[in-house]
């Protein structure tokens, strides 16, 4: 990772990151072709890095002196980060997002057991389930809305949605006011008023789902949390109890929900692509993958520290400095994945794995999950559906708020095509 030269942050311009989410893409080209490194303005005109280059960032995120810790933050540690800063949760979340080391070991193994690849093949069926009856859904809103209707609301949110809460034990009353809530956490266009508030709402939530759950435990992820132990005999702490489940019900719906939507925006504005699969040239894994890579569910992800300064690429990342992950722009660093990276293409031979679920010690713990409904959603969807289409122009669709998640808020389809 490090070079003889560094180039010191300063002598770049810095890239003032769009709070209201534009797409990505341009941007990201532009900024690859200046290096795998730059510096960016967050929200609040806080200085901040991203690192860009597939291999600068894989790198990066397994480099051992890169913590998520929150005492590593400099301008936090200093008090220079007000409470309403949109980006605030990111940085201080107690429990596995910002825990290192031991402490986070410990974390991710009370969590763990959840997650594995047994634990979600025994979930498939109940996902099919669950997709078969959304789907219906679909097609119900579509026959009263003029042959259209919006897929992410009907089918892409609540799949994922239903399913981690469903492992939670969450009740259904809950979820539209979580995912509201959950969106809003994500967004970095929010107001630091509403941000506060909004954080302040979804801690009581959740705590108050906890504290049912541990007067009255059920055969659901939260009881077995409340009363998991280490080898050591150590519980989750209230705090990181909170944290963890605010973790899974995020990163448990929304990554899927934009890994969906964005692949069947993939396939039907590559309509060739759609046939190979329809056809058994590829599979549904194959889709998911390559959407993974190429239009990345998650672009720039908060937050990461160097312990000392480090150069990266060329590039000094100074001590203390929040750096985000840029994963859709890692997804098409052509110095990685070819001259064609930014096209989308099912029958690419991958010679380099994309980072799009992260990598080292903080690989998205919900990978197989994910992985699993993103394939089952869109195998029963164009099963049933495979003439489904897009009801208005890719360009029109409405992004998604905020350059955290990458994806649009709404997805118009016409389910007969």
């Amino acid at each position: 990772m490090n070079a003889p030269k560094s180039t010191a942050p300063g002598s770049r311009a810095p890239h003032r990151l769009d709070p209201t989410g534009p797409c990505p893409h341009a941007d990201n080209a532009r900024l690859l072709a200046q290096g795998a490194v730059t510096p960016v303005l967050l929200p609040g005109d806080v200085d901040g890095m991203a690192v860009l280059g597939h291999d600068a960032l894989r790198d990066f995120l397994s480099h051992p002196d890169v913590a998520k810790g929150p005492q590593h933050f400099t301008a936090l540690a200093e008090g220079r980060i007000p409470d309403g800063w949109p980006l605030r949760t990111f940085a201080t979340l107690p429990g596995m997002m910002t825990a290192d080391g031991a402490d986070h070991r410990r974390l991710r193994a009370l969590v763990s057991s959840a997650f594995t690849a047994r634990r979600v093949a025994e979930l498939r069926p109940r996902v099919e389930t669950v997709a078969a009856g959304l789907l219906d859904g679909l097609a119900e809103a579509a026959e009263t809305g003029d042959g259209v209707a919006d897929l992410r609301r009907h089918y892409a949110l609540p799949l994922p949605l239903g399913v981690i809460c469903e492992l939670l034990g969450v009740d259904r009353a809950h979820q539209d006011r979580l995912h509201e809530l959950s969106a809003l956490v994500v967004a970095t266009d929010i107001e630091p008023d509403r941000a506060v508030a909004v954080n302040r709402e979804l801690l009581e939530l959740l705590a108050a789902i906890a504290a049912a759950k541990a007067a009255d435990p059920r055969d659901d992820l939260t009881s077995a949390l409340i009363a998991a132990r280490d080898e050591d005999g150590d519980r989750l702490g209230p705090h990181e109890l909170i944290g963890t489940l605010l973790l899974l019900i995020v990163a448990g719906h929304e990554t899927t929900l934009n890994l969906v939507t964005n692949a069947v925006r993939a396939l039907c504005s590559h309509r060739d692509q759609l046939a190979l699969v329809l056809d058994g040239r590829a599979s549904w894994s194959d889709v998911v993958e390559e959407t993974l890579r190429w239009d990345s569910p998650v672009s720039y992800f908060p937050f990461r520290y160097p312990t000392r300064d480090l150069t990266v690429d060329g590039t000094l990342i100074p001590r203390g400095t929040p750096v985000l992950a840029g994963y859709t722009a890692a997804g098409r660093d052509t110095k990685a994945h070819g001259p064609d990276a930014d096209r989308f293409d099912l029958t690419r031979t991958a010679t380099v794995k994309h980072l799009s679920l992260g990598h080292g010690p903080h690989y998205c713990l919900g990978a197989p999950l994910a992985r699993m409904e993103a394939a089952v959603a869109l195998e029963k969807l164009f099963t049933r559906f495979p003439g489904l289409d897009l009801a208005v122009p890719e360009s029109e669709l409405p992004r998604h708020s905020g350059f955290v998640g990458n994806s649009v808020r709404a997805l118009p389809v016409r389910p007969g095509g």
